[in-house]
């Protein structure tokens, strides 16, 4: 049995060392045992989570040695220890190794022309990346200039420098930086290299003839030559503001020549190249003035069509030259004449800019352009409204344009109304105006004047009289009669405005499930009456009327709700059917209650009583219709009183030998207010004074 207590890694001589010493990693495993006995143990050192040592041992330790320590083998350590199934790891422990190793550096040439570049390479084989390189060119007394490259995945970086004019010998090193413990750390300087630079071609010079005093009209040369070590691919380039006079190719010689002008005067350079390396020259060069610009004068510069027109050339202090007249274009320049001096009558087309030209010894100098405007007078001009018609919606703004058909631009248009002036444009052929202050009882005239440089003067337009048309506002409908109106009578919708100018287009709409146009009319009044004759059943619905005018404003007035219903003599009709219907079913609801009762008695019953008995009942009926009472009975008693009185006249001698026998009856009275088939009919209510005896006489039939 064995167990861990613990597992410890340590370095030395020390967690810093400094690069290029030797170094040592040590894991040691403290094991307690049962017994003694033979444990093998697997060792295993980690970098930065990655094995760079491993081992098996019997031993309780293991040492991972680093011979020579570099900067790379920075980093934090741990160790695992493996035995019998066991395992069990360290803390870490975070080693530095101070310092880098020093760089090489080398070149590829030591010797190089101008233009040409030079290949450096530093190199630090004993260390890992990421790596930044940085490179040194430095020339006799001046600043050195620096390139730096970063390099995450290899041990060296390779630059070129380019070899300028001027380089003869150069200096070249480089140096390392690495990114350790949150920190740059820096390498030593490599060794320094040396490289000589040597011309291709000497610097240019330039040369002029004459050197000095170069007058206008005198011929000039230029000379630029250099000295090559080769001649191909050497190209020479004469210069003057950057503008190119000359050059040529694999020739030691340049030459340009020109008749020298003012204009001549300044700096010229003189370029050689070859490959990438470049040499310049500079001269600079005077040329005196023959005689100065030529001045044009006219005698007049606005002038109206058909006058005539002067223009004058002079050259101050000099009489001796050729002169002549142009017109400019911009298709080029139109000759006029070849004179001093030109009158000419004008016309509009010749408006535009003259010129002359004097000629001395064959130098040509021009004179400053003169402008010449020469001008038609303007047309009479015309106001209009933009839109066309001479009217404006109150509270809209009025555009309005003057216009002239002739005239010479620029053109000058005024603008009043009335006699107030309103604005002042200047344009070509037209102008526009925008009054937006319209009053509905504003009675001014419009009108506009025009006039360009022309001596005739100003013209002025007509007046323009505006029409001011006042929106519609608030629509009303009524109807006679409102509301409800009975079939087929006649019925009058009046439409009306409380302001709005005429004509007005009225409109009258029904709506039920959809909008129907009924009535449509245009008036010279602020309402309008329509109509209807025969209104009917399908007449009912929701009317309401629209109103516009020329503001092209359409106004709606509020809905009103129009019923029809039955007329008084169709009422009548179906109320007299109605109570025919509810007679009708009064008295078969009476007779049908009478043959009830009738028929419970049976058909069979024979009464018998005395003649006092007859004459009792009698009275007793007598009495009764006196006092105002009745019973519902009684007219069917009447009716079988006569029914058997004629049965027995019809009867004659049959009858008298009849039994008569008499019975007593009890009657009760009717209640007035019984309902017959759901129509109520209300009788008088008779008096009721107990209950009644009739005594009835009742023959009995054979039948």
């Amino acid at each position: 049995v064995f167990t861990f207590n613990k597992v410890e890694i340590k370095v030395q001589p020390s967690f810093k060392v400094k690069n290029g010493d030797p170094m040592s990693i040590v894991c040691h495993a403290d094991i307690s045992k049962s017994t003694d006995f033979q444990l093998k143990h697997n060792f295993t050192i980690f970098k930065d989570g990655k094995v760079v040592f491993t081992t098996v041992s019997d031993k309780g330790d293991a040492r991972y040695e680093i011979s020579v320590a570099r900067s790379s083998d920075t980093g934090v350590y741990e160790c695992t220890v493996e035995a019998g199934g066991k395992t069990k790891s360290s803390n870490s422990l975070r080693v530095w190794v101070k310092g880098m190793t020093k760089p090489i550096l080398t070149v590829e040439k030591k010797e190089v022309l101008e233009g040409e570049v030079v290949k450096l390479r530093c190199e630090l084989p004993e260390e890992e990346p990421p790596l930044y390189f940085y490179f040194w060119k430095t020339k006799m007394n001046s600043t050195p200039k620096e390139k730096d490259v970063f390099e995450p995945y290899r041990n060296f970086s390779v630059v070129e420098f380019a070899v300028e004019e001027g380089d003869n010998i150069l200096q070249f090193a480089c140096f390392v930086k690495r990114y350790v413990q949150s920190e740059f750390e820096s390498s030593e300087h490599s060794n320094k290299t040396l490289v000589t630079v040597r011309e291709p071609f000497i610097k240019p010079t330039l040369s002029v003839k004459p050197s000095s005093n170069i007058t206008e009209g005198d011929r000039i040369q230029f000379e630029c030559s250099t000295v090559v070590a080769r001649m191909r691919d050497i190209e020479i380039i004469l210069q003057k503001n950057k503008t190119i006079l000359s050059s040529v190719r694999d020739e030691k010689i340049l030459k340009y020549s020109a008749v020298a002008t003012l204009e001549d005067s300044g700096e010229y350079l003189c370029k050689v190249e070859q490959g990438k390396a470049s040499k310049t020259t500079k001269l600079n060069v005077d040329v005196s003035e023959l005689f100065p610009k030529p001045i044009l004068s006219a005698s007049m510069n606005k002038l109206d069509e058909n006058k005539e027109l002067t223009l004058s050339c002079s050259v101050s202090g000099f009489r001796k030259a050729n002169f002549s007249i142009l017109r400019k274009n911009s298709n080029g320049d139109i000759w006029l004449k070849n004179s001093r001096n030109l009158t000419m009558r004008v016309n509009v087309n010749d408006t535009g800019s003259y010129v002359c030209k004097a000629e001395v010894k064959g130098i040509v100098k021009e004179s400053k352009p003169v402008r010449i405007n020469v001008y038609a007078p303007v047309s009479k001009p015309t106001l209009s409204v933009v839109s066309g018609l001479p009217e404006v919606v109150l509270g809209k703004p009025l555009r309005l344009i003057c216009r002239s058909t002739t005239g010479t631009p620029p053109i000058t248009f005024t603008f009043y109304k009335g006699n107030e002036v309103k604005k002042t444009v200047i344009n070509d052929t037209y102008a526009t105006f925008l009054d937006e202050n319209i009053r509905q009882n504003d009675k001014r005239g419009y009108k506009c004047d025009a006039k360009n440089n022309h001596s005739s003067g100003v013209k002025t337009s007509n007046i323009l009289n505006i029409t001011v048309i006042v929106p519609i506002r608030n629509a009303s409908l009524g109807s006679v009669p409102y509301g409800v109106v009975e079939d087929g009578s006649e019925t009058a919708f009046l439409c009306s405005v409380n302001e709005g100018s005429w004509p007005i287009l009225f409109r009258i709409f029904r709506k039920t499930d959809h909008e129907v146009l009924l009535f449509e009319k245009s008036e010279n009044a602020d309402r309008v009456m329509w109509r209807k004759e025969a209104m009917n059943r399908q007449d009912t619905g929701t009317y309401y009327c629209m109103a516009s005018n020329r503001a092209n404003v359409d106004v709606k007035s509020h809905p009103i709700t129009i019923s029809v219903i039955l007329a008084s003599w169709q009422k009548g009709i179906i109320a007299a059917f109605v109570l025919i219907a509810i007679a009708g079913a009064v008295i078969f609801t009476l007779w049908w209650f009478l043959w009830k009762k009738k028929k419970a008695k049976g058909p069979s019953m024979e009464m018998s009583g005395s003649a006092s008995a007859t004459n009792m009942t009698s009275e007793k009926l007598a009495r009764q219709h006196n006092d105002g009472d009745y019973y519902s009975g009684s007219g069917y008693i009447e009716d079988s009183e006569n029914h058997m009185k004629s049965t027995d006249e019809s009867k004659g001698p049959d009858l008298e030998s009849a039994e008569v026998e008499y019975t007593e009856v009890e009657v009760s009275t009717l209640d007035p207010h019984r309902e017959i088939d759901s129509v109520p009919i209300h009788f008088p209510a008779p008096v009721q004074k107990g209950t009644e005896t009739v005594y009835s006489e009742i023959r009995k039939a054979n039948n």
